[in-house]
């Protein structure tokens, strides 16, 4: 499995922590950006993390910012995206398991280390249980802007 990543300068250390748990764990992943702690705009590294999941060149995507809420606005505003903005790994299990969701918004200005690997790591390991769900998941994929 391949994750996209993606942060501002609010995320940018946070991320760094996350790379370090994809690597420990064995997962690859594609950093789209920011590079530093330089400010910068959330909507262009939140926009790239998520066409890369859209277009299947990556299979999940975790972006971050301070808060996780604009870079999961600018994430779900690409076709196919459900962007979950998550606070705890609770959160994180019940977006795959009901939601599908293929990203997950992480505010790291919320949001520490710890909590923040653990989210990770149920993201990534929990499947979608479909039923009832997937039927949903179909309805909101079929809205339309």
């Amino acid at each position: 499995m391949k994750i996209a990543l993606g942060s501002d300068h609010g995320g940018y250390a946070l991320k760094c922590d996350i790379i370090q748990l994809l690597e420990k764990l064995g997962y690859e992943y594609e950093d789209f950006g920011c590079y530093s702690t330089d400010s910068c705009d959330y909507p262009i590294f939140g926009e790239a993390a998520a066409r890369a999941v859209a277009e299947g060149k990556c299979d999940r995507g975790i972006v971050i910012c301070t808060t996780g809420i604009g870079i999961s606005i600018a994430a779900n505003k690409v076709k196919g995206i459900r962007c979950a903005h998550c606070a705890d790994s609770l959160e994180a299990e019940m977006t795959r398991r009901h939601n599908d969701a293929n990203m997950m918004a992480i505010g790291a200005g919320f949001t520490g280390r710890n909590m923040a690997e653990r989210m990770v790591e149920v993201f990534l390991t929990t499947e979608f249980e479909g039923g009832r769900h997937a039927r949903r998941v179909a309805q909101l994929d079929a809205i339309q802007g």
